[in-house]
């Protein structure tokens, strides 16, 4: 049997519901470590947004502007260096990186616009106009 007819007869096993026990649960074990994972991910995210709302506010409070460039370069040579180290693709740690900054200077913004603005600000409090802060918006990971 080729390679091909061997693929092709464990294609129309498994959809035919005949995967084996043990495939199975390899399978499960695997996606809930997969799970898991991605959990602890949001997690960390969520931390991280945590300190760069932090940031925001302490750079609003002394007119400093959203963006740090330099920071920003930094950040993405140390992440593609972490990446290497890690075997991941740094290409793709760099796009993600990239995602969050953007993300964080649309926040950073947002903060200093309300601050100047007297409006909601990012911790939901209520503001001077008697709206509460903003629901469902990741919080800040650029800096």
């Amino acid at each position: 049997m080729t390679t091909s007819d061997t693929n092709e007869s464990n294609t129309a096993a498994a959809r035919a519901g005949e995967v084996d026990a043990d495939v199975r649960a390899e399978l499960t074990r695997l996606r809930d470590s997969i799970d898991n994972i991605d959990a602890a991910v949001v997690h960390m995210l969520a931390e991280r947004f945590k300190c760069t709302q932090r940031v925001g506010h302490l750079k609003a409070a002394h007119h400093l502007p959203a963006a740090d460039p330099g920071r920003e370069a930094q950040q993405i040579n140390r992440l593609r260096g972490l990446a290497e180290s890690a075997k991941l693709d740094p290409a793709f740690a760099e796009k993600l990186l990239n995602f969050i900054i953007a993300e964080v200077i649309r926040h950073h913004e947002r903060i200093a616009d309300d601050a100047l603005n007297g409006t909601t600000n990012t911790s939901g409090t209520t503001n001077t106009t008697g709206t509460t802060g903003p629901t469902g918006t990741a919080p800040d990971v650029g800096e």
